[in-house]
């Protein structure tokens, strides 16, 4: 997802459609901070590469009874292609992304106990209970925008869509404790967690931005 791969899907993408200008822009809103190049094929057709991210976040979570240090990653990269079925800015977007969205939730035992579903466990400093919520690597994207045809000069754009998939949640337990919990407890624990953030069937997209065509 680095800038490095971005620059060789937009040499890509320029190679398709060499005889129409082809655009650098940028956006903000979410998922974040975005840079891209779009490639207009023809008056109704286009195809675009960017990426975005709103970078990595450490910080407190508090999730059913158990304090968490976490730790959340925000970033995608998008191949897209759009449809502007009436030749004129309105299009409609659909695509690829590759995503990198997972909340990585870590629970230490050094306060000396835990309650892990329904049960407080002692524990130690070497203890830990881990669960990591992670969108899929692989979605496809659904939208609806303004901007990215042909033309040159400055230029605006909107998106309004989603990347379409569902969170998953994984746990780990770690140190002298880690015999001690029961499989049920953990089933508790896990369920309340899914009925939160495992619920997430996809991540928005609304950015605004402005690109220049050459």
């Amino acid at each position: 997802m680095s800038l490095a791969r971005l620059a060789a899907l937009s040499a890509l993408l320029t190679a398709t459609g060499v005889a129409h200008a082809g655009e650098v822009y940028t956006k903000l809103g979410f998922p974040g901070l975005m840079l891209g190049f779009a490639q207009p094929i023809n008056s109704q057709f286009g195809l675009r590469a960017d990426v975005a991210t709103l970078g990595d976040h450490d910080d407190r979570y508090n999730e059913e009874g158990i304090a968490y240090d976490g730790t959340l990653k925000t970033t995608r990269l998008a191949l897209l292609a759009d449809w502007f079925p009436m030749g004129g800015r309105f299009r409609l977007t659909a695509g690829l992304t590759s995503n990198q969205y997972k909340l990585d939730l870590r629970a230490s035992g050094a306060g000396g106990t835990l309650t892990i579903g329904n049960t407080t466990y002692t524990t130690t400093a070497a203890d830990q209970f881990r669960v990591l919520v992670k969108f899929p690597s692989t979605t496809p994207y659904l939208g609806i925008g303004w901007g990215h045809g042909q033309g040159q000069g400055f230029r605006w754009s909107f998106d309004l869509g989603a990347s379409i998939g569902r969170a998953k949640v994984s746990y780990e337990i770690t140190g002298p404790a880690a015999g001690a919990v029961s499989q049920n407890d953990i089933d508790a624990e896990l369920a309340e967690l899914r009925d939160g953030v495992g619920k997430v069937r996809a991540v928005p997209q609304a950015t605004f931005g402005f690109g220049w065509s050459f």
